[in-house]
């Protein structure tokens, strides 16, 4: 079993549901990475998602756009992060997914990405503009190469039939975005639990996770009464805001999860 499959596994078993926290590789300072994933997992992250900063993030709203500005200026680039990444499983046991866009990732070679995203530990992959019909046809075979994981991301107008698809060709878990918006706004959640009410309904093969919107224990707990677990990414960065050192991030990161556990 993959880290991800034994950490669903666990919590299934345990009856707990996953935490998984983003945080944007280079931010606050260019070599934060490190201590800010060793300072996740130290306080109850389960999963972390690392973003790799991109001049034009679709998906992302302004307080990750701002991380990944401020990364990039610090000189955060894919190849500065595999150095960054080289040794981490020497410190770091969760799960760790990279999360980016396909633009740097083709500059840097596809297949030369996974092979050195294996390499150095990392064990899946979420690039929201990787449309479905290229994944089958042009990478599908290069990710089961080097057994990393590939998540595609669902909406509430996501149609029934696509859903049974993107279940179909993702692996580790799938991503539910909370409502067609970029991350950080609020939500209505009472619209919310109805998609993950709906969504829990179909037969899936991958577990879900939730993520858009959900920033402490009251919308952690509300959502993931239909969902394998959440993801946090806007609202721990905010909390992360500009804390520089290790203490301050291990600190800043402790007080802030302490909301959501």
């Amino acid at each position: 079993m993959s880290r991800i499959e034994q950490l669903f596994d666990k919590s299934k078993q345990a009856s707990k549901k996953v935490l998984n926290v983003y945080c944007t590789a280079g931010y606050p300072e260019l070599n934060s990475t490190l201590d800010v994933m060793e300072a996740l997992e130290s306080n109850g992250a389960d999963l972390i998602e690392l973003g790799m900063p991109y001049s034009d993030p679709l998906a992302d709203g302004e307080v990750i756009q701002q991380s990944g500005a401020v990364a990039l200026d610090n000189g955060m680039t894919i190849s500065v992060l595999f150095d960054q990444l080289k040794d981490f499983r020497q410190k770091i046991s969760v799960p760790v997914v990279l999360m980016g866009y396909m633009n740097p990732v083709l500059q840097y070679g596809f297949e030369n990405f996974c092979k050195k995203a294996a390499e150095v530990g990392i064990d899946g992959l979420i690039l929201p503009d990787l449309p479905p019909m290229e994944f089958e046809q042009e990478y599908s075979l290069i990710l089961k190469k080097y057994t990393l994981d590939f998540i595609f991301l669902v909406t509430p107008e996501t149609a029934p039939d696509r859903i049974e698809q993107l279940d179909r060709l993702s692996s580790g878990f799938l991503y539910a975005v909370s409502s067609s918006s970029t991350t950080g706004h609020d939500k209505d959640f009472s619209e919310v639990e109805k998609y993950l009410s709906r969504l829990q309904g179909y037969q899936l093969q991958n577990p879900v996770l939730v993520g858009f919107g959900i920033k402490d224990k009251a919308s952690f707990d509300r959502t993931t009464k239909y969902t394998d677990g959440a993801i946090i990414g806007s609202a721990y960065i905010k909390a992360l805001g500009g804390q520089k050192g290790k203490t301050a991030i291990t600190t800043a990161t402790q007080s802030f999860l302490d909301t959501v556990l």
